[in-house]
C-alpha cells in the first residue's frame, strides 16, 4: 500500500480577487454584460485568490503595481515564462517546507514527481527543486506536464506505482500553478469569467509506505465523450489560452448521473455514494461543485471541504484537490473519493481511506 503522509500547501503574498473584479469590470463593453459579470461574481463562493503580481491603481490606469500587464500591450508568452521559471521553485520550496521535513528526510527521497501546466523550462522545475533541496543526484525525476486541472491524480497515480514497485521509497510530489501570468486582456465575458476563477498556488505530498495520513486505493479515469472543446488549454502568442465552455457543468452532472446506474466498471465501482464518507472533488468553480452534487445526489454537506478551498483560494488548478485532501488529514477515520476534471473532458478519480 501507498500513504500520502503529509500535505503542505502555499500561496503567494497578494490576494487579489477583489481588485481583479474591479478591473475586468473595464475590460466589458457595456452595461448589460457588466450587469452579467457582478452577479456572477456574487455567486462565484470566492472570496480570496493569490498571485504573485500586486494589484495595481485602476485610478491611474496600471494593471499591475509593477507594469508588468500594461493596457493595450500584455506581455507576450516569454516573458511569462521567465517569470514561471522565476517564481515557481520558491513556491513550491514554500509548500515543501510546509511538510516539516527534517534534513533527512529530504536526503531519503527517491522519487521527485511535478505536475504543472502552467509554465515550462528546461532545466526545469523538478532540477530546481532537486538543487535547491540538496536532493540525491539520483533521485528519479517525473514532470507531468499539460495535463490540466486533473493533474494531481496521475501525479498521485505515479507516487502510488513508485511505492508499490519498491516498499522503501520516499516520493515526494508537487503541483504547482501560477494561473495569474496567462491574465488577457479582452472584452469576451466567458473568458472573463473564466479568469475570475483562478488563483496561483502549490501543493506538495510525501508519499511512502509509511502506515499514516490517507491511504491510496484504486485510480480509474473516464473519458466523457464528445466532450473535448469544453475545456482547451492552448500556447499563445500573449501567455496560454484557456477555453472554458459554460456547459462543462452540465456535461459533469450528466455523466455523473449515468454512473450512479453503471456496473462496476465506472466511477464509482459499482458502488453507491452512500459507501463514501468523504469526497475531495476538485473545486473547479461553484457551478461545477454544484454539478457533481446535482450528478450524484449528494447532501450538500458533502463537498464542504471543496467549497471552503474555493471560498478561500480560488480555482489552483491541478493543486486544488491536493489542498482539499490537506484538510482531511488527521480528520475523522472513513473511505473517501477523490475527483477532478480536465481537458479531454477527463474525470480522474481515486478512492482513499482516512486513517485517523
Amino acid at each position: 500500500m501507498a500513504y500520502i503522509n503529509r500535505i503542505g500547501t502555499a500561496v503567494p503574498d497578494n490576494d487579489v480577487h477583489v481588485d481583479f473584479v474591479g478591473f475586468a469590470r473595464t475590460l466589458l463593453a457595456d452595461d448589460r454584460t457588466r450587469s452579467v459579470f457582478d452577479r456572477m461574481v456574487e455567486r462565484a463562493g470566492i472570496a480570496h485568490r493569490f498571485s504573485y503580481f500586486r494589484a495595481g491603481r485602476l485610478d491611474a490606469g496600471e494593471v499591475d503595481a509593477d507594469g508588468f500587464f500594461r493596457r493595450g500591450a500584455f506581455p507576450n508568452t516569454a516573458a511569462r515564462m521567465r517569470k514561471y521559471d522565476c517564481w515557481a521553485v520558491d513556491l513550491a520550496e514554500s509548500a515543501i517546507g510546509s511538510l516539516d521535513l527534517a534534513d533527512e528526510d529530504l536526503a531519503s527521497i527517491t522519487h521527485l514527481i511535478v505536475g504543472s501546466c502552467t509554465g515550462f523550462a528546461a532545466p526545469g522545475l523538478d532540477l530546481q527543486l532537486a538543487r535547491r533541496l540538496g536532493l540525491s543526484r539520483s533521485v528519479k525525476r517525473t514532470v507531468i506536464g499539460f495535463m490540466g486541472c486533473s493533474a494531481a491524480v496521475p501525479v498521485l497515480r505515479a507516487a502510488q506505482d513508485a511505492v508499490r514497485a519498491d516498499a522503501s521509497a520516499r516520493v515526494l510530489t508537487v503541483n504547482l500553478e501560477l494561473c495569474t501570468l496567462h491574465m488577457q486582456e479582452t472584452s469576451d465575458l466567458e473568458t472573463v469569467l473564466s479568469f475570475l476563477l483562478f488563483g496561483d498556488g502549490c501543493a506538495a505530498a510525501l508519499v511512502t509506505a509509511d502506515e499514516t495520513g490517507l491511504a491510496l486505493d484504486d485510480f480509474r479515469a473516464a473519458v466523457i465523450p464528445d466532450s473535448a472543446d469544453l475545456i482547451t488549454w492552448h500556447i499563445g502568442d500573449q501567455g496560454f489560452d484557456m477555453h472554458l465552455s459554460g456547459k462543462v457543468p452540465q456535461r459533469i452532472a450528466d455523466a455523473l448521473r449515468a454512473e450512479r446506474g453503471g456496473n462496476g466498471d465506472g466511477l464509482l465501482r459499482g458502488e453507491g455514494t452512500q459507501a463514501i464518507d468523504h469526497w475531495a472533488v476538485h473545486a473547479g468553480g461553484r457551478t461545477v461543485l454544484d454539478a457533481v452534487e446535482i450528478g450524484l445526489a449528494l447532501p450538500r454537506e458533502a463537498l464542504g471541504h471543496s467549497r471552503a478551498v474555493l471560498h478561500d483560494y480560488g480555482n489552483i488548478s491541478s493543486a486544488t484537490v491536493l489542498f482539499v485532501l490537506a484538510r482531511m488529514l488527521g480528520g475523522m477515520p472513513g473511505r473517501g473519493m477523490a475527483m477532478a476534471f480536465g481537458p479531454g473532458m477527463v474525470a480522474e478519480t481515486f478512492r482513499f481511506r482516512v486513517l485517523g
